[in-house]
Formats: structure tokens, sequence, C-alpha cells
């Protein structure tokens, strides 16, 4: 069964520093693109960050690029996000996600080019 897993979610303080990550089971995410998306209740999933399957390329959304670093371990089949510099709107479900299919190597922001999921981990920070 493939699957993602997320950790490391919590309550932190605005300023304060963070790092999730994602780990693959039962998928090979060492030859998938990957990417981190969030949704905060009442919003809309938003793309976050987005890595190729090497890690030579990266992709952040406006809001967090100079704040926030994806990166990912291979041989740990592992993914993560560094967050620095928190806001209190940084605050929501942080999702990760795996490419599947023919064009898995290739870097990726839209949702529907990722065909496996996780559940997510709660990141909240405070003012």
């Amino acid at each position: 069964q493939v699957q993602l897993i997320e950790s490391g979610g919590k309550l932190v303080q605005a300023g304060g520093s963070l790092r999730v990550s994602c780990a693959g089971s039962g998928l090979a995410i060492i030859t998938a693109a990957m990417a981190w998306f969030r949704q905060a209740p009442g919003k809309e999933r938003e793309f976050v960050a987005a890595i190729d399957w090497n890690g030579a390329n990266t992709i952040y959304a406006d809001s967090v690029r100079g704040r926030f670093t994806i990166y990912r371990d291979n041989p740990k089949n592992t993914m993560y996000l560094q967050m620095n510099s928190l806001k209190p709107e940084d605050t929501a479900n942080y999702l990760c996600a795996g490419r599947t299919g023919g064009a898995s190597y290739d870097i990726a922001t839209e949702p529907a080019d990722f065909g496996v999921w996780g559940q997510g981990t709660q990141v909240t920070v405070s003012p």
C-alpha cells in the first residue's frame, strides 16, 4: 500500500522555526517529484513548495519564499520542509504529495499533478 506520512507539526510562536517531514511507505519517492501544500479551515488548498526527484530544482510560493526550504533525503525516502520566521498566517494543515505516472520525475505545483497524498500534519503559529 502506497502511503505518505507527515510528522512534526505542532504549536509554535510567531518568529519561531519548525521542520515537518514526509516519509514514503510503499512508494519509492526516490524517483518522484514531491511537494508541500497547506490548507487552513475554510480556505482552499494552497501550494507551498515543490522539489524535483533529485532535489536539483525547487519552487516556492511567494508567501513563503526566503523563509521556507524544501529538501529531500532519497536514501531515507523522506522529504522535509524547514520553516523559519513563522507567521500566524502560516497556520494550516500541511500535506505532502508525490507525483505518480509517466511524468513523475518533473517538478510540479498543481494539486492535479500529484497522485498520492498524505493526511497532513497541523502547524499552528501563535501571535
